[in-house]
């Protein structure tokens, strides 16, 4: 039986939505980055103290990268959708950040040359996510970080993340995720630890379910504005956490 494919292709049809469209699943991603750029932000200042070189892989409508960028950061932003890097242009207020068309695999960059990397809402769309973190190792200094977010591969995310997703939210593209490409966190350990990387923190990232947000979605199928996320010790759902570097290799 042939498997089934995931849907990135949708990113290039959102262009606005990426910061306005509240009938489509793209609403809960900024409520889950309303949560995770702060956390970032204070990680990389706590752990590294300075002004740092972070590349966002992935980045989409640029939610992570401007933030990045705003707070001061060296940023760039590598995406495989035209339409969302243009958009994350258009939102960069700082006009600072580079962006890159590129495969999440193969980046036209120097290795060694970042202090953090982002995959944030990645890894579960390749179809071989230690490629990624491979990638990531590789442009990472030693003593980086790399942050990530996916979902744990369950029954429970299953019915949280891809169904609930369908039957709750407008305009959900059609296999926007697919359970086979989750990733329980023991596995995404073992990729880490394959490239230098050691996993320092990982926790759960939960919805915060009000009466209005939940009524909202149950009887409109739209996302409120005031829909969050919160830190969770469970990593039953979605999860998220940084490693560090611990080797440097000679790159060629």
């Amino acid at each position: 039986m042939e498997r089934t494919k995931v849907n990135n292709s949708f990113y290039e049809e959102l262009k606005e939505k990426w910061h306005e469209e509240r009938s489509h699943p793209i609403a809960l991603l900024r409520a889950e980055n309303a949560v995770r750029n702060p956390w970032i932000l204070n990680t990389v200042e706590s752990l590294l103290g300075k002004k740092t070189s972070i590349l966002d892989i992935g980045c989409g409508g640029g939610l992570l990268t401007n933030c990045l960028a705003k707070a001061g950061h060296t940023v760039t932003g590598v995406d495989l959708s035209p339409s969302s890097l243009s958009i994350a242009k258009q939102y960069d207020k700082t006009g600072s950040v580079t962006y890159l068309q590129a495969d999440a695999t193969r980046i036209p960059l120097e290795g060694g040359c970042f202090d953090v990397v982002c995959a944030m809402d990645l890894l579960e769309h390749v179809e071989n996510p230690s490629l990624v973190i491979q990638e990531a190792s590789r442009l990472l200094k030693k003593g980086g970080l790399f942050f990530f977010h996916t979902f744990n591969r369950n029954w429970l995310s299953y019915l949280l993340v891809i169904k609930g997703v369908e039957w709750f939210v407008k305009n959900t593209p059609p296999n926007m995720h697919v359970y086979s490409l989750f990733i329980k966190p023991e596995e995404l350990v073992a990729f880490c630890l394959q490239n230098h990387l050691h996993v320092e923190s990982m926790q759960g990232l939960v919805p915060s379910f009000t009466v209005k947000s939940f009524c909202q979605m149950l009887i409109y199928k739209t996302v409120d504005k005031d829909f969050s996320f919160a830190f969770s010790s469970s990593l039953k759902t979605g999860y998220v956490g940084f490693a560090r570097k611990v080797y440097s290799r000679l790159v060629i």
